[in-house]
């Protein structure tokens, strides 16, 4: 039965990118055992149908599982799962908590993490390296040679539902022009580069399809505006992993420093990531093949925040602003060539 399994946990309840990174270290430990893994409701949209999960365990803990009543019925539960390690892609000290209270005799996380004092475990946060191998390093170990590209890309896995959405959404509107993917969102408002629209217009020759929540609609109707024909807003209309299998279909993605960027990379097409208020050595570039990341370098103050801040501290916004439609449509047009 399933409570005499002794498998592996994971907890990883952070940002939805952080979720997708997560899934060279979920492929690393199925290799080994079977995997289950503690995601928030989003986390877990994303994660549906990944051959390396066994189980995904909900966790809404600023919904219905928040609070002390929250804790004790997911330990409660964990306990009953017999894992013999966990590991802790999430750091916090909660998470940490529910290990202990879930009584699994190794945990695994990062040295830096608010949690680290309650781990039998602790490998070293590697700041100089991809998120993607941070992550894959709980498994692999500190001592690992670094692993090939591919084992660090991560994957996902969009399904029958997602492709027949995608279909019914594009119609005939690929028939045209090279289909590019724009992102122009993100939860941190100093990471939208403004200048989308112009890049619609730079670029005459292709189609283009917005990417992104309903919170995007109202950027994606500029870009329509602006190229009036050669654009189609998919803001809002597809789940997480359908808007993957859009990406997918795809030739390039112009993204931000968001979400977006790691769901190209989970299904393989080629991005370009604009950052602004962060920079890629973060650890938070894409990964799929041919991908680029542009910024204004040589900015005195960028990176000014670990995520980007909601205005910018000195009020100029100049990372974005500064970063001009020419050099991005460059770059557009050299990913668009066939290799």
């Amino acid at each position: 039965c399933y409570c005499c399994i002794v498998a592996f946990l994971v907890f990883q309840t952070s940002f939805l990118g952080d979720t997708i990174l997560t899934t060279p270290l979920l492929a690393e430990l199925a290799a080994r055992e079977a995997v289950d893994v503690v995601v928030t409701p989003e986390g877990a949209a994303i994660l549906r149908g990944h051959p390396a999960v066994r189980a995904l365990i909900h966790y809404d803990k600023r919904g219905v599982d928040a609070g002390i009543g929250g804790l004790h019925r997911l330990s409660r539960r964990l306990r009953e799962g017999r894992y013999s390690a966990v590991y802790l892609a999430q750091g916090s000290l909660r998470s940490a908590m529910l290990a202990l209270a879930a009584r699994i005799p190794r945990r695994v996380g990062f040295d830096t993490s608010a949690g680290r004092t309650l781990y039998s475990t602790r490998v070293r946060y590697r700041r100089d390296a991809h998120h993607s191998e941070r992550l894959w390093r709980l498994a692999a170990g500190d001592g690992a040679p670094s692993p090939a590209a591919d084992v660090l890309r991560p994957r996902l896995y969009p399904g029958a539902d997602e492709r027949a959405a995608v279909d019914a959404l594009l119609g005939d509107f690929v028939r045209g022009g090279a289909l590019v993917g724009l992102a122009p969102g993100s939860i941190w408002g100093t990471k939208r580069w403004p200048h989308f629209a112009q890049l619609a217009t730079a670029l005459p020759d292709a189609r283009f399809v917005v990417i992104g929540s309903s919170a995007d609609t109202t950027l994606a109707a500029r870009i329509v505006e602006a190229a009036p024909g050669r654009v189609l807003d998919a803001t809002g209309r597809l789940t997480l992993l359908g808007s993957a299998e859009l990406i997918a279909r795809c030739a390039v993605l112009v993204a931000n420093d968001s979400a977006p960027t790691h769901l190209a990379s989970g299904v393989g097409t080629p991005t370009l990531t604009l950052f602004g208020p962060t920079v890629p050595e973060f650890g938070f570039g894409p990964l799929a093949p041919r991908s680029e990341s542009l910024g204004v370098e040589h900015l005195a103050c960028r990176p000014c925040h670990p995520h980007g801040p909601a205005t910018c501290p000195l009020g100029h916004f100049q990372c974005m602003r500064s970063l001009e439609p020419s050099r991005v449509v460059a770059r557009v047009r050299n990913l668009l060539v066939p290799t």
